[in-house]
Order: C-alpha cells, then structure tokens, then sequence
C-alpha cells in the first residue's frame, strides 16, 4: 500500500526481542495513519486498562504517511501511551526530525512494551533494533544525554528522543524531547519511559518513502505552501516572530489565562513579554521541524544579568503563558531561564507551569502554610517560580507533591484545594481562554486526553472570527453562547486529520490549508483519490475510537467537565467579563452534532454502523 509502510517495529524491553511485523492495510484505510493506526493497535494492545507507569502500557510512537514528505509541516510524530496524569488515553505530538526518521527506517510505527531491569537506550537503525546500556547516563540532562547518545553510535543522520531527570523520577507530566527541546509533552509519556527504564530511543532512517507520487507531491505541496504564506497571521506574524507572537494576539483579545485564572488580561504585562520584547531582550535565532517554511520554534539565548550565556529551545508562547501571566511574573529573563530547565529536565512546560500557578494560590488561600513547607510562594514570586522548576524534576519537598499533577495534589490537600486545581480528566489546562470562547470551552471539556487547546483550536473561529467554507463554518458564530455548538465538530475532524497524516496543526488552526488540500497531498501519497469528505469521515473514526478506548478506562460524561472556576464564577474582566459556562447546554449541543448520547457521552449505534466502529463492544 503506498504511502505507508503498513509494518510496525514491536520491541519488548522486559526480554529484549525485537521484530518487524506487518499490520493490516485496511487499517491504514480506515484510520489514515500517524494517531489513527496508533490509536486502532493501542485498542488492541490496552484495551483492558494497564497500570500507566507498569511494564502492560505500550509506548507507541507513530508516523503519518506525509511524514519526512514534501508537504508542509510534514515533521511531526504521535507518541500514544495510557496517561500517567489521568488514567485517559495519551497522544502527544512532536515537532523535530524524528518523525521522518521513523518513516524512514522502514516501518510506520515503534511500539515499545514491557519494562527493561536496568536503564537502556534503544537503538534503531533502518528498523533494525538493539538495546544499549544507558547507566551512565541514568540522571543526566535531555541536552547531555542526547549529545551522548549521538557521540556513540556511529555516522550521521541520528535523531534522538530522551527523557530527563523528570521521566526518571516518574513525574506524571514527564516530557519526552527531541532536538532538545521538541517536545512529546502532554499527558506524562516521559514518565512511560522512566517506568521502562528507557533513557532514549536513538533513530536513523535512509530507505526512500513509499510515496505514489513524488512528482504531483510535490507540486501539491508547493501549492499548500502558497495557501500557509496568503493567511496573514502565519505570513505576518508566526513566520517572523515564531509562537510569542500568540501573546501579543491572544492577550490583545483580553482571554489571556492571568493569575492562575482568575483573570483574563494581563495588559500590564504585553510591552515585557510580547514578541518585541521578547525578540529585543534575548537573542533569538528562528527554528523550523522538519519540512517547515513558517519556522514557528526559536532558539534564545539570554544576554544579561544571572541567567546570562543560558541558551537552548523556547519560549514558546505556551511557556511565556505559563511561568509569566499564570504566575503574574513579568520577568522575561526568569521565564526564559525556567523554560531552559525545564526541557533538559525533561518537564512539560505547559503542567509545570501551571502547577506552580496553582500552588501560588494555594498559598494565598492558605491550603499551603509556610511552616509545613519550609517554603512561600506568591503571585509574582520569581525566585519562588525558579526554586520549583527542578523541585519538581527531583520530587524534592513541595516539588514531590506537585509532580503529582495538580489533581492529585489537590485530593491530597483537601477540598478547599480543588478550587485552584486548574485541570480536566487530571491534565494540567494549557493557557488559552475559555470564558470568552464557548467552543474552546466545549474542546477543553470532551478531549480524551484531557485539558485540550489544540484539537481544534476552537478560539479561532468564536474568537478571532475565522471562517471557512469547506467546512461549512459561516455566519455569525458568537464566542458568548453556550450552545450552537456543531460547528467544533468540522473543526475537530480537521484538526485530527492533520494529526493522522503527520503533519503540523499550525496549519489548521489558522485555516490557512484547506482540507481538499489536505486530501490531495493525501492523494498523491497513496495514489488513489482521497476526498475531503473521505478524509474528514476518517477523522471522525477516530475521534469515535478514541471515546471508546477511553470509555474502557471508565470515561464518560461525567467526566466531561471543567473546573468550577468557569461554571460557577464569572469572569472578572478581559472580553468574558461577566461571563460563565454553562457546559451541560454546551455539552448537549456538541453530542447532537457528533451523534453521541447525552446521558452517557458514548456514539450511538448509529454512528458506529456509519463510521464502520460497530464492531467495538461498548457496554
């Protein structure tokens, strides 16, 4: 079957065996590839719930049939996993190389089980598979391990994915990184290959990709660029300030997350860490994943003061977000240098972030005391917000309960803490607004994964106003109501479909290529014509299969929820001022679009015989 290789790489580190065996094509058909083909064998492989962090969790990484392709945005990998932050389902996606090395080894999927007895570092080499002992490298830093790992193993071409103290230690929002500072973040995967004791998974591929055709490739390719370069925001502002650039937009819209959420503007706070702020303060050099023209990534190094000559990947907006307007902390230098640790520690950015945020609360209402902690903290607190960083990393003092994740520290602490526990289904809210975007609210609400930003975007359309055609998204759409809300479903199958072909979500959560564009390069791939309705359909299976792996984890619209600060509380300012959820209105509207029950939250029967899931018990 052109377009995948439709063979998965399966290594058992329990008893080190490794073999090549083929899956079957009708699953490249029904589910696309990257996530989708993911997510089918994790249904097999899991489906009767394993422990996170025991050897019975797979850790699959996945690449899509544009993946390492000419296509635009083509350098991006799933790693799929049961999440250690909330029992859910866990799909992170990377940026980097890694992806297409993968591709290019020969097989479409890496899927590690089992649980080596000492630590490890996997080595595949044009699908061929070996272990390597990683003892000495047991404790170090992402950028240390991975200079190691390629100062091993012989040539060139090398891409390595690694885990930092963080993994080790088994923090349940453990990131794993490639390139240094790419990140499979989300939902704890680097905890995954600390419970394995797998150090790194060291990556080279040079076999040609099974692309139908290179040529028309090509030429839809350079087509997509032109639809990614004529949308103004990617043009004007991603493209020459990278994600900062979402600062600047998203606080301007006044539903920037502020104060641990208890605001929603932080207007103080643009001229410090804005894009021109942040690209006059540090010195910053653009970076691009594979296959990319827009170059979203920058590499800073800090000029001045304590943290000077302190150099790597970021900040990304998320991160800017996350230790500057959650924390109320200004200081772009400090959250620059949290950032830097934070990678090589092997830490997602985005629930460390928040977790310092909400300890910050918890400190103010008076859920923490200083005299059980040995420590304070308060909004603001820059040194306080640095201490925490590697704390957490090492599970030292107060950093131990908050590598928890904010959900488990807060049953530990009591009642009175889950008010500040800023999560869904146990993952750490990333910071975009959910007051003055109804539909994002709805996102954040029913991803499997929990707290979700991303899959889609949904502020784009209720907030910024963006419209599309193809999807048949039109008309007045208005960011306040609660319900109305079938328009994220389009949107959704949008964005999975560029999940499952291994490419960017850049380049749809800013519409800028257009799902029939989306289609062709899908086409030229596999040499046959792909629909957008087809693709989107295929989207949709999977969005479905997913429900169902995580209805089997014990899933369901009860947990389909938000904290209660954005149920219960209006919003204090920003463009929600005044504004509440009302999430059942909400909720009822999506599943009647999605044709999923609302009592339950599960597709109805119809919908699975549709979508060709009827197969799949689901009492």
């Amino acid at each position: 079957m052109k377009g995948n290789w439709c063979k998965a790489l399966f290594v058992n580190l329990s008893d080190g065996t490794a073999e090549i065996r083929g899956l079957p094509e009708e699953w490249f058909r029904d589910y696309v590839g990257g996530e989708g083909v993911a997510a089918r064998l994790f249904l097999d492989l899991a489906a009767e719930g394993p422990d996170p962090l025991g050897p019975d969790n797979p850790l699959i990484f996945a690449a899509g049939p544009l993946s390492g392709t000419a296509a635009p945005c083509s350098g991006r990998c799933v790693a799929f996993f049961r999440s250690p932050a909330g029992g859910t389902l866990g799909a992170s996606n990377g940026g980097g190389h890694f992806g297409p090395a993968l591709k290019r080894s020969g097989v479409d999927l890496l899927v590690i089980t089992g649980a080596a007895s000492s630590p490890k570092i996997l080595v595949v080499d044009d699908g061929a598979a070996r272990l390597e002992d990683a003892s000495n490298l047991w404790g170090k830093g992402v950028a240390e391990t991975e200079d190691a790992v390629k100062a091993r193993l012989d040539g060139s071409g090398w891409q390595v994915a690694s885990i930092g103290p963080a993994g080790e230690n088994l923090v349940r929002f453990a990131a794993i990184m490639t390139d240094k500072h790419r990140a499979f973040g989300r939902g704890g995967p680097g905890a995954v290959m600390g419970s394995k004791k797998l150090k790194a998974v060291a990556i080279r591929g040079t076999k040609t990709l099974p692309i139908a055709d290179p040529e028309e490739l090509r030429e839809a390719a350079k087509a997509a660029r032109e639809e990614l370069f004529a949308e103004t925001f990617v043009r004007e502002e991603l493209h020459p300030f990278g994600t900062p650039s979402f600062y600047d937009a998203i606080e301007g819209l006044g539903i920037l997350p502020t104060r641990n959420w208890q605001r929603d503007e932080f207007p103080e706070s643009r001229s410090l860490l804005g894009h021109k702020a942040y690209h006059e303060t540090l010195e910053v050099k653009p970076y691009a994943c594979s296959g990319c023209s827009i170059a979203c990534g920058r590499h800073t190094r800090i000029r001045k003061g304590p943290f000077e000559g302190l150099e790597g990947g970021g900040p990304e907006y998320e991160t800017v977000a996350a230790f500057g307007s959650k924390c109320e902390i200004t200081d772009l230098e400090a959250i620059t240098a949290a950032n830097h640790w934070a990678n090589d520690l092997g830490l997602d950015v985005i629930s460390t972030g928040q977790a310092v945020a909400t300890a910050m609360e918890w400190f103010e209402t008076g859920v923490l005391k200083e005299a059980d902690w040995g420590m304070s903290l308060a909004f603001g607190d820059v040194k306080g917000m640095l201490d925490l960083v590697p704390k957490i990393a090492r599970r030292e003092g107060l950093g131990d309960l908050l590598a928890e994740g904010v959900k488990r520290a807060a049953e530990r602490l009591g009642k009175d803490a889950e008010k500040a526990a800023m999560h869904v289904k146990g993952l750490e809210m990333a910071a975009d607004g959910v007051r003055a975007s109804k539909g994002e609210a709805v996102v954040h609400a029913v991803s499997p994964r929990g707290a979700d930003h991303l899959r889609p975007y949904a502020s784009s359309i209720d907030a910024f106003g963006y419209r599309e055609p193809e999807l048949d998204i039109l008309g007045d759409i208005s960011f306040t109501e609660d319900g109305n809300k079938g328009w994220v479903k389009p949107f959704q199958e949008l964005c999975m479909a560029t999940n499952l072909l291994g490419t960017c979500l850049f380049a749809s959560i800013t519409l800028a290529v257009k799902p029939s564009t989306w289609a062709k390069l899908l086409s030229c791939a596999l040499g046959r014509p792909v629909s957008k309705e087809e693709l989107l359909q295929r989207a949709e299976a999977v969005i479905n299969l997913e429900r169902l792996i995580n209805a089997r984890f014990g899933f369901s619209r009860k947990d389909d929820s938000l904290p209660a600060r954005f149920t219960d509380e209006p919003g204090r300012d920003g463009r929600g001022a005044g504004e509440k959820v009302n999430l059942a209105v909400a909720l009822d509207s999506f599943y009647d679009a999605m044709g999923w029950d609302r009592e339950t939250g599960l597709p109805e029967k119809d919908t699975l015989c549709r979508l060709g899931l009827d197969w799949i018990e689901t009492a």
